[in-house]
């Protein structure tokens, strides 16, 4: 019986019939020309998807007759290193530009390569909860391939040219001073194809000076902070001329999630969520509460909740996790610990937490609800652990409506128009149905599917303005039908929606309202210009979101704040 293996001659030469092809001149040719035109691809390479286009690679990259010429001059061995470490760099800032483009495309800004590393661990949370496990690990896996991929390409078609700029030394060097000549032509005339991007390219070595500043600065911004953190004008205000305004009301702050100005002026989606909030608006002026809204701008952009929400509570403005844990390790002074330190029992009702949550000790809470004591017993709505109808019902149960409490102070953030906007619960007008969240199972069955819903990106929008409108019409309602006398509500957006949603060229901006049957609470804020009813004016005051606080001690307070 022969062997059906290979035996080592055999192997040998097919390794030298492969050697023989590829030393063959066309091939060298081939392979040498591929190098070049990666080279050429990756120092022009943009960070923008829109820009990703044929016209955005028709330029001249200055950097290339720099690295021709530098590798014309160099010694074999030193030109060797320079080749792997200029093709390194060169594969790191592609990599860092592809993530810009995921950043753009999700949070409206580009990657930090100091602040944002810890962003993948909920990037891939989020991706579990959406396409499960397995898809997720797979991806991932795709990823590390695909890094691996561009550095060894980078670093290889850098020392292709390398080698034929040794053989061709002269030659190589007059081409680096022509693609110089040619660049310094078109930069000074101020050549462009389009009208917009020049043809005369210096966007890897500009990127690479920006990212390197940008890093420095991420490194500088602790120490920034750590004096900001201490500038806190109602750190020596008594407790007992705070929030005097307010005492015996029940104040519940709740944060939409992805409520944005988009969803209120977007051409879009106005359509659906203005009759919600003007009808809402008319409803519960019948029931005797009066609204005043306006806008804040927010720190932060598609994502990153706990940014806003810790901005909002510390008046100082959190746009990165750095500062973030630099503020709960201190002992700012947050609005939560305010009320507390006037006798309110402070309570955070989380139904999208899933874990122990250790900085709710920083604000000052007294009891931590969240997605483990909330007794849900329904299924998930994708990311989101239980619908938002559900959460506010509950709240009755486990705070709103116990007999014999003291004053709360509530923060309540609603999850059910959190990304991927599917499947979206409906509203239950009878609000005894939504017992344990059992009722929802047939809902989730017949819901859309994340995956099918990102398969059509152009539906992406209407359903993220469904789920806002899911979201308004389950808080209106509530307030309508348990909402007392001493009821004080504050409810806003933590961030505007990813640009599939909110449309490109979007602001940070969210809508905020402040709503009571009081009008002497109204009375107080009276000069912050904000308009009648739920819904801001497009000329309506925007403030930074780290504004709030000192604005909101200062109306309900009876002492003006050391300056």
């Amino acid at each position: 019986m022969p062997e059906t293996t290979d035996d080592p001659p055999v192997v040998e030469n097919r390794r030298a019939r492969i050697a023989r092809f590829l030393r063959r001149p066309r091939i060298q040719l081939a392979l040498t020309v591929t190098a070049a035109v990666l080279l050429f691809a990756a120092l022009v390479f943009p960070n923008v998807l829109s820009r990703l286009t044929p016209v955005g690679f028709a330029r001249i990259p200055v950097e290339g007759a720099v690295v021709v010429g530098l590798l014309a001059v160099l010694p074999a061995r030193a030109r060797k290193v320079f080749a792997v470490v200029a093709g390194t760099l060169i594969g790191l800032l592609v990599i860092e530009k592809c993530l810009d483009m995921g950043f753009f495309a999700e949070l409206n800004r580009p990657f930090d390569p100091v602040l944002d590393w810890v962003l993948f661990d909920d990037a891939f949370s989020f991706a579990v909860d959406s396409y499960g496990r397995p898809a997720s690990i797979v991806a991932v896996a795709a990823i590390l391939l695909l890094v691996v991929a561009i550095l060894g390409v980078t670093s290889w078609s850098v020392l292709r040219v390398g080698e034929l700029v040794a053989r061709h030394r002269r030659r190589s060097a007059v081409t680096a001073g022509g693609l110089a000549v040619a660049w310094g032509l078109t930069f000074s005339l101020g050549v462009s194809l389009t009208g917009a991007v020049p043809v005369a390219a210096r966007s890897t070595a500009t990127y690479a000076w920006d990212r390197a500043h940008q890093a420095r600065a991420g490194l500088r911004d602790g120490a920034t902070f750590r004096k900001e953190v201490q500038q806190d004008a109602f750190k020596a205000v008594p407790p007992a001329d705070m929030l005097t305004a307010l005492k015996g009301k029940d104040v519940v702050f709740t944060f939409i999630e992805s409520y944005g100005r988009s969803a209120v002026e977007g051409v879009a989606l106005s359509p659906l969520t203005r009759p919600v909030l003007d009808g809402g608006a008319a409803e519960l002026a019948e029931a005797g509460f009066a609204a005043r809204s306006g806008w804040l701008t927010s720190p932060t952009f598609g994502g990153g909740s706990w940014l806003a929400h810790a901005t909002f509570e510390s008046g100082l403005w959190i746009n990165n996790e750095q500062r973030y844990r630099n503020l709960v390790s201190s002992d700012r002074l947050t609005l939560t610990r305010a009320f507390k330190n006037n006798n309110y029992r402070t309570v955070s009702v989380m139904p999208g937490a899933t874990r122990a949550w250790p900085e709710g000790n920083f604000y000052g809470y007294d009891a931590v609800w969240d997605s483990r004591n909330l007794g849900y017993q329904g299924p998930k709505f994708s990311w989101s652990p239980m619908p938002d109808q559900y959460t506010l019902k509950q709240l009755n149960t486990i705070e709103y409506k116990k007999p014999g409490r003291g004053p709360l102070m509530i923060e309540l953030p609603l999850v059910s128009s959190h990304t991927p906007w599917a499947p979206i619960p409906e509203y239950l007008p009878d609000w005894n149905q939504v017992g344990d969240g059992s009722i929802y199972t047939s809902m989730v069955e017949a819901g859309q599917k994340p995956k099918a819903l990102w398969a059509e990106p152009k539906k992406v929008r209407a359903e993220y303005g469904k789920s806002i409108v899911y979201s308004l019409t389950a808080l209106i309602n509530w307030i309508k039908l348990y909402g007392d006398d001493n009821l004080v509500m504050v409810f806003l957006g933590d961030h505007q929606p990813s640009p599939i949603a909110s449309g490109a060229g979007a602001s940070h901006d969210v809508p905020i309202t402040v709503l009571a049957k009081d009008p002497k609470v109204l009375d107080r804020i009276t000069s912050w210009g904000w308009a009648e009813g739920l819904r801001p004016g497009a000329d309506t005051p925007v403030w930074p979101m780290s504004d709030f606080r000192d604005k909101f001690f200062t109306a309900f307070g009876d002492q003006t704040p050391a300056s």
